[in-house]
């Protein structure tokens, strides 16, 4: 194997590049999915067949990172963690600032993409751009980031979804008593729901995520409009300016910095385009537009909830004062404003609508990103994860195994609602974490390695500015948010995702000297760029 600068070559005989006229193409691939002449040069760029069907354009690409994003929707189970830390003037001027801060991180992942447009994602650009010594192990434990911060924020999404149900039945019934399980058996359900747009019907997802899109926009104002029409208002300043510190920090800067993990769970994942890169048109130019299309489509409309929130919220007690409230406040907060049970059924109906149709695609990222990794060996059974329905041209495995993880993950509620919180937060850190490595690598080659790949979609002069800034604003993100939401904290309360993501990483290690060493190369060893 010699690696030259930009181009490595491989004698792996099916990589299929030796030059444009190779057939890239699986048999079973129908022609009309087959992608344009750049994705075929891609492909051969790339050193990979092309096995699954191209049928994602731009602007379902766009309605795709639109529906796994659920921006608005997510916010709405998450919001009142903020209200602890920095209270409803760090949700308001936090969206702002993490907004901007996603710019900067997504502009640099968006021209990766372009560089490499591969579902693998962030370990394949890690591969192919961090120092030589240093490329295969980092670029295997960034796969492994990948693959579990998908898996459970599909679990996490799958279980919102579950708990909105049950608090949904607790408002209507008065009598409902619910019990753990109960949320375990309609998260279990609501994943199993989902396999059959992932599935059977997986050419029709396009479809799927382009009528969604719509409910995505209209949804937001179906909501709102009650909101402001009929719950009570809060004044400007307290709103905007005053800042709370209910989870007994030295200073409200400090508490601050914490509530920005709720804006901040609301903007991470807009990668998950990347790893259905191998399904989209024209991917190398669709896919960064996406990325940076939905990013800003979806912060609006998420920036637009979480105002309304904060002007709708009432008091903040009255939220947690009934068995819905305790297991979703925002259900209460919209029974509070319209006094309506009809109303807020309608409304609660919206918002399980479009978290089930995030799962539906999240399954999608998910399975595309683990098939992905173990397509170049990197996971345990790889050669059994890394296989292609023949029929269907969708990675079947892969789509069963995030089914039964999102599935296992949830029995966990059986025993402790903690430890669910602190997986859900796993995949936060596990996502900022392989975004901090790759933009980390990308600042390696603007400045020590070769000239940065041709790319259709670029920075350009800017570039290296925008990615040390990332990384000014990843680090500190990073940081806080392994943090509990109390100072004085308990057992119960304390995030043990710091002590999840040091075991994933220790597990990880540990499979990587035992096995995935010996076979795991690195995707860099497929590529042939010709400059």
């Amino acid at each position: 194997m010699a690696i030259k600068d930009d181009i490595a070559v491989s004698a792996v005989p099916n990589a299929h590049h030796d030059d444009e006229k190779d057939d890239v193409y699986d048999s079973n691939v129908p022609v009309r999915y087959r992608g344009t002449s750049n994705d075929k040069r891609d492909m051969n760029m790339l050193g990979k067949r092309q096995v699954l069907r191209r049928n994602f354009k731009f602007v379902t690409m766009l309605a795709f990172a639109s529906t796994v994003m659920a921006s608005w929707e997510v916010l709405l189970p998450l919001f009142t963690f903020v209200l602890t830390d920095g209270g409803t003037p760090a949700l308001f001027w936090g969206f702002i600032i993490v907004t901007c801060g996603q710019l900067l991180v997504y502009a640099s992942i968006a021209e990766c993409a372009s560089m490499s447009p591969t579902a693998g994602g962030a370990y394949h650009w890690v591969s192919e751009f961090a120092p030589p010594k240093a490329q295969k192990l980092l670029s295997y434990l960034v796969g492994w980031l990948s693959a579990i911060g998908w898996q459970v924020y599909l679990a996490g999404v799958a279980f919102m979804v579950g708990s909105i149900i049950q608090a949904l039945i607790a408002l209507n019934d008065e009598s409902y008593t619910p019990k753990p399980w109960h949320a375990t058996l309609l998260t279990i359900a609501t994943i199993t729901f989902s396999i059959v747009f992932n599935t059977v019907l997986a050419a029709k997802l396009p479809l799927l995520e382009g009528t969604i899109s719509l409910l995505h926009i209209a949804g937001l104002f179906a909501i709102i409009i009650p909101l402001w029409t009929l719950s009570p208002r809060l004044d400007a300043r307290t709103a905007l300016l005053e800042f709370t510190n209910e989870g007994g920090w030295p200073s409200n800067g400090l508490a601050t910095m914490i509530g920005l993990t709720t804006p901040l769970s609301c903007m991470i994942g807009y990668d998950c385009s990347v790893h259905m890169s191998e399904e989209t048109i024209d991917a190398s130019i669709t896919l960064p537009r996406a990325i940076m299309w939905s990013l800003a489509w979806n912060a609006t409309l998420a920036f637009l909830m979480a105002v309304t929130l904060i002007f709708t919220l009432g008091e903040v007690d009255s939220l947690f004062g009934t068995t819905a409230g305790q297991l979703a406040p925002f259900i209460q907060l919209f029974y509070n404003g319209t006094q309506s049970y009809g109303g807020t059924n309608t409304m609660v109906a919206i918002v399980i609508i479009m978290l089930t149709a995030c799962c539906i695609s999240e399954v999608a990222t998910a399975s595309r990103q683990l098939w992905s990794f173990a397509r170049d060996e990197g996971l345990p059974f790889s050669g059994w994860l890394a296989k292609v329905n023949p029929r269907l041209n969708i990675p079947l495995q892969s789509i069963a195994v995030s089914v039964v993880v999102t599935a296992l993950l949830s029995c966990i509620n059986l025993g402790s609602y903690t430890a669910l919180n602190a997986i859900n937060s796993l995949g936060g850190v596990s996502i900022l974490s392989s975004y901090w490595v790759t933009i980390a690598c990308l600042i390696y080659r603007r400045t020590r390695g070769p000239p940065l790949p041709p790319r259709r979609w670029s920075l350009g002069k800017a570039g290296l500015f925008v990615n040390v800034a990332a990384i000014l604003y990843l680090t500190p993100m990073w940081f806080f948010a392994f943090w509990p939401l109390e100072n004085h904290t308990t057992p119960k309360g304390m995030n043990w995702s710091s002590t999840m993501f040091g075991g994933l990483i220790i597990f990880a290690l540990i499979f990587y000297f035992v096995k995935a060493k010996h076979v795991y190369t690195g995707p860099v060893v497929l590529v042939k760029r010709v400059e």
